[in-house]
């Protein structure tokens, strides 16, 4: 048991671990102090602790100097006081200084109405400029489709800079310039093009300004809907129903799957689809290239590849160890070539004038839909991708009220869907997928209990063990690339006991993508999307794969069989060793 100290905030006495920082101890009673730097991952064992920002400044009996409680340890008879004059004052003036050196743009700004600045700001009563001088003139970084920086924004809180290089382990993210001039970026200030960035999003994810936000795509898409000679079809990844209600004032995981398809219909695609399609789709190949190393001494273990930020980690951080992840596009972009192929056929359109939007909670997609070896000769499979947050601000744009649409379904042909598809959207769906369909083609039995509760979980690694008739199949399962890391590090040294592997970027994996509407680092949220996620593959009739007819009745009329020749022609790829900067 932690050793405890008594201490007093606002005349208040506590008993709280010894150790443990003002901030901490103010929260246990309710006390609200303001912080911009702070950043508390407890479930990543990471907390940002740089005390830059100096706003959440309080007084400390005995004490001449203002101390900040985010970094303030606390100690036996400690006294403090968090709404002092002094206090109050040093945290108006240091976000005042803030200010005069930040863009008065907050009308146009991405992140307006959802800015820590801006609402610190507000709670403080700050209504003027005080301090007039120079300002930072970076230039704005276009150079990715994924991540815009804007370094005229940043206010030096070094949350990004932590979520990258302590979360992520990338190590792309660090203080560049001196004094005045400093701003957190790349080395160099080089463009985030030509860096290792990942596109994962989580440092836009953490990021309390709009230094750094997805490229808005938003516009692309009107434009495309207003184009007469496009057939505009639009497709939405699993993740997103039980997080886009979040802004509309929904509770976190409620599921809206009916309401999107009814959405998007208002919005004038001429096509509505679920993604899980394409998921159930990429579990008849992967699962199919699983048995088939299996069987035949293959490379082992197998790296599920329907994350393009890890994807995009391992070419980088560890080029030698490509032939591991599966050679299968990631579900979107699955759709993406069967809706400009099959589908195009069996509606008589020209795949020319076909143009697929994706609704991700993955800024990375935006990225991964330019990739080149993904493409169809000069024809991209996936021509636009927007993010969850994207997509609620369209919606509002066309003032379509979310909260009392009727729900509908998405549309037939490639509409069909199942549990397993939808389970894509949370760490260790994808592998339980792929299980519950390996699991009936190795053994030739029927799978009765389809809930592989040892693959569920929040913890950053787990592993599991199924017997899959007589053999024991070993999984491994990683969500941040951090521990990413550490199973490859595994696997490179020769430890790597699994015969699979999932992995994805972000926290909880899709539902807490890049994209997805802020949860400033709250897991709660992430865990209610996640459970919603498994009850809405509770309420399906059908809960593996190989059931979904569409996709059985695809590879009958048009792909041949799975991880056939024609299925590797359009759903499977390759990768590129990068350079690792």
């Amino acid at each position: 048991m932690s050793e405890m100290v008594k201490i007093k905030i606002n005349d208040t006495e506590i008993e709280v671990a010894k150790g443990s920082t003002v901030l901490e101890a103010a929260e246990k009673i309710g006390v609200h102090i303001p912080t911009l730097c702070h950043m508390n991952l407890g479930d990543f064992g990471i907390v940002n602790r740089t005390a830059s920002c100096r706003v959440c400044m309080v007084e400390v009996e005995g004490r001449a100097a203002l101390a900040p409680s985010c970094a303030e340890k606390v100690y036996e008879g400690m006294v403090i006081r968090t709404d002092s004059i002094r206090a109050i004052n040093a945290r108006r003036m240091a976000v005042e200084l803030l200010l005069s050196n930040h863009p008065n743009e907050c009308f146009t700004c991405a992140k307006n109405l959802d800015c820590d600045l801006q609402k610190i700001a507000a709670d403080l009563g700050i209504r003027e400029i005080k301090w007039e001088g120079e300002k930072l003139d970076y230039h704005k970084d276009y150079s990715s489709d994924a991540i815009l920086k804007d370094p005229n924004k940043c206010i030096m809180c070094r949350r990004c800079e932590t979520m990258c290089n302590d979360v992520q382990t990338c190590g792309i993210l660090s203080a560049v310039g001196r004094g005045f001039d400093t701003f957190v970026g790349p080395a160099f200030n080089m463009d985030m093009a030509d860096s290792s960035c990942t596109y994962c999003g989580q440092c836009v994810a953490v990021c309390p300004t709009a230094a750094l936000t997805e490229v808005n795509h938003t516009s692309k898409v009107w434009r495309a809907l207003n184009d007469p000679s496009k057939h505009v079809i639009v497709q939405v990844a699993p993740a997103i129903r039980v997080a886009i209600g979040e802004m509309f004032g929904m509770e976190p995981g409620t599921i809206v799957t009916g309401k999107l398809a009814t959405a998007l219909r208002r919005m004038g695609f001429d096509g509505v689809f679920d993604t899980d399609f394409g998921a159930d789709l990429t579990i008849f190949e992967e699962a199919s290239e699983l048995v088939h190393r299996i069987e035949h001494n293959g490379t082992l273990p197998i790296l599920t590849s329907c994350c393009p930020a890890w994807v995009k980690f391992i070419e980088h951080q560890f080029p030698d160890m490509l032939d591991i992840p599966s050679s299968c596009k990631s579900p979107h972009i699955m759709f993406g070539a069967i809706a400009k192929t099959y589908y195009a056929k069996k509606k008589n359109i020209d795949p020319e004038s076909i143009e697929v939007v994706s609704i991700m909670p993955c800024i990375a997609k935006k990225a991964e839909a330019d990739r080149p070896e993904l493409a169809k000769g000069d024809e991209e499979n996936v021509d636009i991708v927007v993010t969850t947050r994207e997509l609620s601000t369209m919606l509002k744009e066309a003032g379509i009220d979310f909260t009392k649409l009727p729900d509908s379904d998405f549309d037939r042909m490639m509409g069909e869907s199942t549990g397993a598809g939808v389970i894509f959207g949370t760490t260790g769906g994808v592998i339980e997928a792929a299980v519950r369909t390996a699991y009936e083609w190795i053994t030739g039995e029927e799978l009765e209990n389809v809930e592989f509760t040892q693959l569920r979980g929040i913890e950053g690694i787990r592993e599991a063990s199924v017997m899959v008739g007589d053999m024991e199949l070993n999984i491994g399962i990683a969500h941040g690339l951090g521990n990413a890391r550490q199973l490859l590090e595994d696997i490179k040294s020769g430890k790597s006991k699994y015969h699979a592997i999932e992995i994805m970027a972000c926290p909880g994996g899709c539902i807490g993508g890049g994209g997805q509407p802020y949860h400033h680092g709250d897991m709660e949220i992430i865990k209610k999307r996640q459970e919603a996620i498994y009850n809405e593959d509770r309420n399906k009739v059908k809960r593996k794969s190989h059931e979904n007819e569409e996709v059985l009745k695809l590879y009958e009329e048009f792909l041949g069989k799975p991880y056939g020749k024609k299925a590797h022609e359009l759903l499977h790829t390759h990768y590129e060793a990068k350079e690792k900067i």
